[in-house]
């Protein structure tokens, strides 16, 4: 085993990982491995050629892992298998491999809720590793009635495909007097033509890096303004012809990490998007304007300017304008959708439809996976073609691993981007007076620190919205993974303390390569409830967290490495928050008719009755005892008054760091407690107005 080093403080996913990277398993760690992998999907194993397949499967997803995270896995494994974690849980001390089934069973279940963090850590990136590789296996998807990609079939469920009726620019969904001929448009087709590299230094008036919802908005919002913008994104330009809407492939070129970013201590996984189009190409469209209450806490706690409710109400109806936002009409919702509205319809609770980013949507289901259709109104069907119209350069495959200010004094002085071209190693050079950063609120501030740039907010007040799931057990078909992912909300907790902190619930697509690990538990039990795959519908809890004002609940932030810690504490305040919001979602399943509502926690808590929904009140919430994730990034380069607590000033400009500016989630200085894309695409848009009328008096 190779000599190992503390790391993250002692505070990360394990307090001690290898310090050299592990090339590949060893032989104890890959029998390990195998034998948990029995018995987290014992059914894999009833057929020894398919068990073999799977653990080559799982293999070969941990080699294609960065260099620390298998060196965390490996020592993860060698830890579960050694005979001293057996006295852990009251077994004999015998490597894991050479226990008998039920003590292996009462092993792992005895990690997954135990009061030690570093076995729930271990325990649960194993569950989940091989849960995830299992179902994203063509056999798995197929015994649970997983349907596959959409574009290779007919509809299925009336949730899928266009409506009946006359085309109407009023709606986000496809109308057609036949809609069997208008169910499968062809893929849609970019028009951006991507830059070659030449080994030349590049020139601009302005650099943008990174193209999700922030950096295709000010890319656009500059190139039409008639600057020389060049764009450089670390991922692939992709169009429909590649989205083919199969679960793997999706995860592996369209999600951080491949999907598998999560917190040192991956108590939470985090959701975001790579490649030119960045999180817009992911994401489940939703379109809502941020609340009064919290432009207003921006201002008086942040000295934001500007950004008050009336002042943005321009910039929302410009964007809404853009991206063809919509209301989702009563008659496109699906089962799962529908549970919201019928089931807060009963409670008598506040609940509606929400707009979503699209035009003549088919209801693929597959939003997540890429919109094959060019029907979702993101960044690469909208912003980007705009600003590639109005000159901009796009360069793919562009790292960028530090900024460099080559000039002192003046507005707007020279600075150097240094990239890697990642298809062929090749260093590159651009030089601008204006550089943008809009990697999202990972990169961008682990880019500033690696430039030695920002206020002292930068990597700090990390914003995440987390989000945990409850799951219902319906007696009808729900089939989640067909029709437009998210077309509804509830909003009756949406302000449960006096400063307007709370939670909302929306219901989420259910795919099996995210939905299987997101399912409680292991074995036997999380089979059955995966075999009941279409009768499931899943709600989500999303808080806006950060109810202790003014304090830090996690960051990010470069190791000398060179690899990247994310760190996160959910407070006892937002917690019960979550809690509230998840007795809340119980509630809305079974006025709904679910016969069974299964949570999120560790162990998980079946409930079959509305009467027992209190039984998820009081249980430990910390790193892996609740399921959690996040899609909604923000806050580590976020704007204000004071640099002591801000990454940039009130108008998006770095801290002493003169003609660089962010544009993305991470310039929010508190999670907005809605789906962020319009906040997000409205607040650029007012930077850039204010960083060209900048420019314009400079140049006067």
């Amino acid at each position: 085993m190779p000599p190992v080093v503390d790391a993250v403080d002692g505070d990360g996913f394990l307090s001690r990982v290898p310090s050299t990277p592990v090339a590949a398993l060893t032989d104890a760690q890959r029998r390990t491995l195998a034998a948990a992998a029995r018995r987290i999907v014992p059914h894999a194993f009833e057929d020894a050629a398919r068990g073999a397949r799977l653990v080559e499967a799982l293999v070969a997803r941990i080699a294609t892992l960065a260099p620390r995270q298998r060196g965390e896995v490996a020592l993860a494994l060698t830890i579960l298998g050694a005979r001293a974690s057996a006295l852990t849980v009251g077994l004999l001390p015998r490597p894991f491999v050479d226990q008998r089934d039920a003590d292996q069973d009462h092993h792992l279940t005895r990690w997954l809720g135990s009061s030690v963090a570093a076995f729930r850590s271990i325990a649960q990136a194993v569950r989940r590793l091989v849960i995830l590789t299992e179902y994203l296996t063509p056999e798995a998807q197929g015994e649970i009635g997983y349907r596959g990609p959409y574009h290779l079939r007919q509809p299925a469920v009336g949730w899928e495909g266009a409506l009946d009726g006359h085309p109407t620019d009023a709606e986000p969904v496809r109308r057609a007097a036949d809609p069997a001929s208008a169910h499968h448009p062809p893929p849609f087709r970019t028009t951006i033509a991507p830059l070659a590299l030449d080994g030349s230094v590049l020139r601009a008036d302005a650099i943008v890096i990174g193209t999700g919802a922030g950096g295709a908005v000010m890319a656009a919002r500059l190139a039409e303004a008639g600057l020389d913008v060049l764009i450089l994104e670390a991922g692939a330009l992709r169009d429909g012809r590649d989205f083919a809407e199969h679960d793997a492939d999706a995860l592996r070129d369209l999600y951080a990490e491949g999907a598998q970013r999560t917190t040192d201590d991956v108590g939470l996984s985090i959701v975001q998007g790579v490649g030119v189009g960045g999180g817009t190409n992911i994401n489940w469209m939703v379109m809502l304007r941020t609340p009064d209450w919290v432009l207003e806490e921006w201002r008086t706690d942040h000295g934001t300017e500007g950004m008050g409710a009336a002042e943005l109400a321009p910039y929302f109806d410009r964007i809404e304008s853009e991206v063809h936002a919509r209301v989702v009409p009563d008659d496109a919702h699906s089962p799962a959708n529908r549970v919201i509205l019928d089931g807060a319809a009963a409670l008598g609770w506040s609940a509606r439809a929400v707009a979503i980013n699209a035009k003549d949507c088919v209801r693929t289901g597959f939003c997540g996976a890429g919109c094959r259709t060019g029907a979702k109104q993101g960044g690469l069907q909208t912003f980007l073609p705009r600003a590639h119209a109005a000159g901009a350069r796009l360069l793919p495959h562009a790292r960028v691993a530090r900024i460099e200010l080559t000039e002192r004094g003046g507005r707007f002085p020279t600075k150097r981007v240094h990239f890697t071209e990642t298809t062929t190693g090749r260093a590159g050079t651009a030089i601008a007076p204006i550089v943008i950063v809009a990697g999202g609120a990972i990169e961008t501030p682990a880019l500033l620190q690696r430039s030695r740039m920002g206020g002292g907010g930068t990597g700090r007040f990390l914003r995440l919205h987390p989000t945990t799931g409850i799951f219902g057990v319906y007696d009808r078909e729900i089939y989640g993974a067909g029709g437009i992912p998210m077309t509804t909300m509830c909003d009756e907790f949406h302000r449960l303390d006096a400063h307007g902190y709370g939670v909302w619930i929306e219901s989420p697509p259910l795919h099996p390569g995210i939905g299987a690990p997101a399912a409680p538990g292991f074995g036997a039990a999380h089979r059955e409830m995966m075999l009941g795959f279409n009768q499931l519908a899943a709600l989500v809890i999303l808080a806006r967290d950060g109810a202790r004002r003014g304090q830090s609940d996690g960051d990010v932030r470069v190791r000398r490495d060179g690899s990247l810690s994310i760190r996160y504490a959910l407070s006892d305040a937002d917690a019960r928050h979550l809690e509230t919001g998840m007795v809340g979602a119980a509630r809305l399943h079974f006025a709904a008719g679910a016969r069974e509502v299964h949570s999120g926690q560790s162990p998980s808590i079946t409930l079959r009755h509305a009467g027992e929904v209190d039984r998820l009140r009081g249980r430990p919430m910390g790193a892996n005892q609740l399921a959690l994730f996040s899609a909604h990034v923000n806050g580590t380069a976020r704007l204000g008054a004071d640099r002591r607590t801000s990454g940039v000033d009130p108008h998006g400009e770095v801290w002493d760091a003169p003609g660089v500016f962010v544009a993305d989630g991470s310039l929010l200085p508190t999670a907005p407690g809605v789906n962020p894309q319009e906040t997000i695409m409205a607040v650029v848009t007012l930077i850039a107005e204010r960083l060209l009328a900048r420019r314009s008096a400079t140049t006067a």
